[in-house]
């Protein structure tokens, strides 16, 4: 049942079980919270609190770039505006790709392709993401050779790919830093670990889309190049392998 959701673009797999233990699932108006359980998305009424979920569904791929403020949950108890709510009115449902916390701002993809999003955000398919990143204070030369050969945190080993100094102000840096990970929060716990505080945290590519010039709240759809791109390079097999 996960993988369906997630194929026909409610959630990504990893929400969409989340959604299923929650009992907020019902197929053939029966409730379902056993995750594995069988269905056939082309016969059966699916729904999501009630609500028929079409089984063939046009794709969409956007790119938005997130301002801080905003959470990049479906629904906030704390009641703090959504990212969706900068794209009401486009007439389809479509869910973030991953995270960027309330404070942190840039490059963020909507979609209601459920495989599109996982081939993203797992680790395995090796999709380098790339932050424009304010620190307080300054990275000396060995605090740099540390971060860039990897520093040991509480929640496992912490790794980039890319880690290089861009502009030294009088009480700040910029830092440009590459990662494959998606961990919660990752890039400010790192920095923290080292005594910087991170004064902000720009998204600004995710593979090969690039935030450009996009203005901050607004939004574009992906061109089917740049999906392309993605789908194809999160295949490669010397990335799975270097990953594994």
């Amino acid at each position: 049942m996960q993988k369906i959701l997630a194929r026909i673009g409610v959630a990504p797999r990893r929400k969409a079980e989340t959604l299923i233990a929650a009992g907020r699932v019902s197929v053939n108006g029966k409730i379902v919270q056993t995750l594995g359980t069988k269905a056939d998305a082309r016969h059966d009424q699916i729904r999501l609190d009630g609500k028929l979920i079409p089984a063939d569904t046009e794709r969409v791929y956007m790119v938005l770039h997130k301002p801080r403020g905003y959470v990049t949950t479906l629904h906030d108890p704390q009641g703090r505006p959504i990212v969706t709510d900068l794209i009401a009115g486009i007439g389809v449902r479509v869910f973030p790709v991953g995270r960027l916390d309330y404070d942190s701002e840039g490059l963020l993809f909507l979609t209601n392709d459920g495989e599109f999003a996982q081939r993203v955000l797992h680790p395995r398919y090796g999709i380098t993401k790339t932050y424009n990143v304010k620190i307080q204070g300054h990275l000396d030369r060995d605090a740099l050779r540390s971060l860039q050969a990897g520093l040991d945190l509480s929640d496992g080993r912490f790794e980039p790919l890319q880690v290089v100094v861009n502009k030294v102000n009088p009480k700040s840096t910029w830092v440009t830093i590459s990662i494959h990970e998606g961990r919660n929060r990752l890039i400010r716990h790192a920095f923290a670990s080292m005594g910087h505080l991170v004064r902000r945290l720009i998204r600004v590519s995710v593979g090969d889309v690039f935030l450009g010039s996009l203005r901050v709240g607004t939004w574009r759809n992906m061109t089917p190049q740049e999906v392309e791109r993605l789908m194809v390079r999160s295949q490669m097999p010397q990335i799975r392998k270097k990953l594994s």
